[in-house]
């Protein structure tokens, strides 16, 4: 699929951002001892296929099966004490409710996850048996984010977004420096691509570090939000499709405050891959790195087989969730062995 580089002359300057490298610092103290330091691991296939170093960053690992514990439990630890009484909301395309729930749990705290028809079945009960209200509302996040909204302004709940949240992106940003401190001769950062809180706080760590780092952004073709804002400029509404990627699904919001403007500035290409590559990649991390991995998180492997990614030093692929439907993960990886 196509390849867009994602800078302009219009993004602002590094330094000008809201979440920097003193944030995401601040924000791995704070979640010292509550998250795991996840496993660098050296892949020797995919290093044969590209020709350099790669190494996949296992964050999949995490206890609830995703990088999302990073950035929800960090803003729920931000929360003021009237905040903490009152609650919280979230929509969510189900990592990220999951991860909250599991981190309102730990501090006592009400949530609410707010999820969209289009969620797979086992991560809406995952979220549930973390102790989680669930609301089912519409067939995109952006239907589910209505929902969240009534909360706030009726119940008083706090919202805590997926991405477009300071203290979430300096959560997630605790993974690049996990990578850079582990890696400092890291040349290429391959970061899925969905609303971009991710992204933004990964690149603002590694780049605060080590700025000569390409951070790329993998996105799937169907529904790639992010990449469509960012080819027009600004945040513009796209359609939200089924896709193997589904936590990658759902807009970025038209009144986008911090994550468009970081990845613009931060992001130094955007590659997009379809839903044969995305199930390549599934299917390769299982069979050639013993690794379960969903959709989402298997594309930057995907880049790698497709051909799309080219490197001249030690290139990590993050690994960010393993909470794919078991039977589909069954029929994908039961369709071949390693690419």
């Amino acid at each position: 699929m196509s390849s867009v580089g994602s800078r302009s002359i219009d993004a602002p300057p590094i330094d000008a951002l809201p979440v920097g490298l003193a944030a995401i610092e601040h924000a791995r103290d704070a979640l010292a001892g509550r998250i795991s330091v996840t496993p660098l691991a050296h892949s020797p296939s995919l290093t044969r296929r590209l020709g350099a170093p790669v190494f996949l960053k296992l964050d999949s690992r995490q206890e609830t099966g995703s990088f999302k514990l990073r950035g929800g439990t960090n803003a729920l630890l931000a929360l003021g004490d009237d905040a903490r009484r009152r609650g919280v909301a979230t929509a969510s395309t189900g990592n990220h409710g999951r991860a909250l729930a599991h981190a309102a749990k730990a501090l006592g705290i009400r949530v609410v996850v707010c999820l969209s028809a289009l969620v797979p079945a086992n991560k809406v009960e995952a979220v549930r048996a973390l102790g989680a209200e669930v609301r089912i509302v519409g067939r995109s996040q952006d239907d589910a984010q209505v929902e969240v909204d009534r909360l706030v302004r009726e119940e008083g709940l706090t919202a805590i977004p997926p991405f477009d949240h300071p203290d979430v992106i300096a959560g997630q940003g605790t993974l690049g420096l996990e990578v850079v401190e582990e890696l400092p001769d890291l040349a290429t950062l391959l970061v899925p691509l969905s609303g971009g809180g991710l992204a933004a706080g990964v690149a603002a760590a590694v780049k605060g570090v080590k700025p000569s780092v390409r951070v790329i952004g993998i996105s799937m073709a169907r529904g790639a939000a992010m990449q469509a804002s960012l080819a027009a400029g600004r945040p513009v509404a796209v359609e939200e499709v089924e896709t193997l990627a589904d936590s990658l699904g759902g807009g970025i919001g038209l009144a986008n405050r911090y994550t468009f403007a970081m990845c613009q500035a931060l992001l130094d290409d955007v590659v997009l891959i379809d839903e044969a590559e995305i199930a390549a990649g599934i299917r390769h991390a299982f069979h050639a790195e013993g690794e379960v991995v969903e959709g989402a998180g298997a594309v930057g492997v995907a880049a790698i087989l497709a051909g799309r990614i080219a490197a001249d030093g030690p290139v990590v692929a993050l690994v960010t969730g393993r909470n794919i439907d078991p039977e589909r993960h069954r029929a994908i990886v039961a369709q071949g062995g390693a690419a």
